[in-house]
C-alpha cells in the first residue's frame, strides 16, 4: 500500500480522497494554485504545496508543476479526481514514467475512452449497444447529409473530442443540418483544438442513465447499478439518483452485466462510468468516463462502498473487495449539485461567504469545501457542494432531501439551492416522469 499520496485537484474532490486516505493511514499531499490558499483542502491535507498562479493552466493543469510537488514531497502515486488531469493519457504516461502510480485506469484505456469514435468502435466490438450513427468521423456535408437521409431526422452533430456539451449540435431537418454541421466544427476546434466531428441518430425523449463499473485491471469487474442524470441544464448535470427510477430489476442486471463483462475484457482499472441515452426500453451506448464521476455519492449510498478507497486499492495492486453477488441495492439515493450562480441566467457568483450551515441528521452527507469567510475565487467550476440524502425509498429520499435544502444555508453569494426547492415541488420530479430535455423546457417556461 501507498504511505503518501498526492491529489492533483481541489475543493470539495480534494478533500474527498483525503478523508479516504485519513481513514487508509495514508499521508496526503494537497496541491494548490495562490488562489487557493485558503482552501479547505489545503487546510485539511497531512502537507500541502502551491503549483502556481490562480489560472487553472499554470497550476492545476500543468504537469511539470504537478510531477516536482511529487518530488519533493515524497509521493508514490496521484489520485487526480475529476476534471482537470483526471483523462488526460498524455499525462498519465508521465506519471509512469516517473516511477509513480497514477490512480486510475492506463493511458491507453483513457485514450480509447477520450475519443469517442473510438470508444464506440470499441464498445462495439465488445456488445455494448449503441446509438445508430456514423461509423467514424464524418470529413464534409455531403457526407453528413448522406448518413441523415439513411438514419432519418433528427440528427446530432458531435465533436469526437467533446465533453460539456461543446461541439454539439442538433439538426430537425436537412436544411438545418449545414449549420449544425459547421458550427459545431468550429465549436470543437475552440474547445478542443480538434475539429472532428462524428453524426448520430437523435433521440427525441430519452433517459440518461450510466452504469458505474469497477475493474480490478487483471480481468475481473463488476457492476455497481446505473444512476439516473437526466435532469440537465446544457448537457450538464444538475440532480442525479440511484437507482434509475424508471430501470426495472431485468434491465438493472442485463446492462449491468453487459458493462462489466465489457470492461473486464479490456483488463480495465479502476473505477469507470458507461453513459447511455434510454429510450422505450432500449439503451445506447454515448461515452465512457475513465474517472470517478461528481455523482459517485449516491452509488456509495445505496451500496454501503467507498469507491476512492477501493480505486486507491485497486491501484496499489490489491484484489477487488467485493464480488458482484455481495453488490445489494439498499434503498434509495440523490444528489443535488450546489451551485455559486445567480438565477435565473445562471452567472457564476463568486464571493466571501458570510455564513455557511450544513444540513446534517439521518441520510443526510454533504460534500463541500466551504467554510465561514471562505471566498469563492472566480477561477474554477462553480461548483461549491454536493448535497447527497439517502432513504428506504425514493419517497422518503425525496423528503430528505427537501428537509436537507431547508436547512442548508450559504449566505454571501447566489446559489442555486432555490432551483432545487422548486424542482422538488413539481410532479414530473415527484414521480420521477422526466427526461433529458424536461429541465431545459421547465426552465424556459421561467418555472426557475
Amino acid at each position: 500500500m501507498f504511505d503518501k499520496i498526492l491529489i492533483a485537484n481541489r475543493g470539495e474532490i480534494a478533500l474527498r480522497v483525503i478523508r479516504a486516505c485519513r481513514e487508509m493511514g495514508i499521508a496526503s499531499v494537497a496541491v494548490h494554485s495562490t488562489a487557493d490558499a485558503d482552501a479547505m483542502h489545503v487546510r485539511m491535507a497531512d502537507e500541502t504545496i502551491c503549483i502556481g498562479p490562480a489560472p487553472s493552466a499554470q497550476s492545476y493543469l500543468s504537469i511539470p508543476a504537478i510531477i516536482s510537488a511529487c518530488e519533493v514531497t515524497g509521493a508514490q502515486a496521484i489520485h487526480p479526481g475529476y476534471g482537470f488531469l483526471s483523462e488526460n493519457a498524455r499525462f498519465v504516461q508521465i506519471v509512469e514514467d516517473h516511477g509513480l502510480t497514477f490512480i486510475g485506469p492506463s493511458s491507453e484505456h483513457i485514450s480509447i475512452m477520450g475519443d469517442k469514435i473510438t470508444a464506440k468502435e470499441t464498445m462495439k466490438a465488445l456488445g455494448v449497444p449503441c446509438v445508430p450513427g456514423s461509423e467514424g468521423g464524418v470529413a464534409d456535408l455531403d457526407t453528413a447529409r448522406e448518413l441523415a437521409a439513411d438514419m432519418g431526422y433528427p440528427v446530432i452533430i458531435k465533436a469526437t473530442a467533446g465533453g460539456g456539451g461543446r461541439g454539439m449540435k442538433v439538426a430537425g431537418t436537412e436544411a438545418e443540418l449545414e449549420r449544425a454541421f459547421q458550427t459545431a466544427r468550429s465549436e470543437a476546434q475552440a474547445a478542443f483544438g480538434n475539429d472532428a466531428v462524428y453524426i448520430e441518430k437523435y433521440l427525441t425523449t430519452p433517459r440518461h442513465i450510466e452504469v458505474q463499473v469497477f475493474g480490478d485491471g487483471k480481468g475481473g469487474a463488476v457492476h455497481l447499478g446505473e444512476r439516473d442524470c437526466s435532469l440537465q441544464r446544457r448537457h450538464q448535470k444538475v440532480l442525479e439518483e440511484a437507482p434509475g427510477p424508471s430501470i426495472s430489476g431485468e434491465e438493472r442486471a442485463r446492462i449491468g452485466k453487459v458493462c462489466a463483462d465489457a470492461v473486464a475484457e479490456i483488463g480495465y482499472a479502476g473505477a469507470g462510468t458507461i453513459e447511455f441515452l434510454y429510450e422505450n426500453g432500449e439503451f445506447y451506448f454515448i461515452e465512457m468516463n475513465t474517472r470517478l464521476q461528481v455523482e459517485h455519492p449516491v452509488t456509495e449510498a445505496i451500496f454501503g462502498v467507498d469507491l476512492v478507497r477501493e480505486q486507491i486499492r485497486v491501484a496499489a495492486g490489491a484484489p477487488l473487495s467485493f464480488a458482484q453477488e455481495d453488490l445489494k441495492i439498499n434503498g434509495h439515493a440523490i444528489e443535488a449539485r450546489i451551485n455559486a450562480e445567480k438565477l435565473p441566467s445562471f452567472a457564476p457568483s463568486p464571493g466571501r461567504i458570510t455564513q455557511y450551515h450544513a444540513p446534517g441528521g439521518l441520510g443526510v452527507r454533504i460534500d463541500s469545501a466551504l467554510y465561514d469567510g471562505y471566498r469563492i475565487p472566480p477561477y474554477y467550476d462553480s461548483l461549491i457542494g454536493k448535497l447527497i440524502v439517502h432513504g428506504r425509498d425514493r419517497d422518503e429520499a425525496l423528503a430528505r432531501m427537501n428537509r436537507a435544502l431547508g436547512e442548508l444555508i450559504v449566505d454571501g453569494v447566489d446559489t442555486t439551492i432555490p432551483l432545487f426547492r422548486a424542482l422538488l415541488e413539481e410532479e414530473a420530479v415527484k414521480t420521477g416522469a422526466y427526461n433529458i430535455h424536461w429541465l431545459e423546457q421547465w426552465l424556459a417556461q421561467g418555472e426557475a
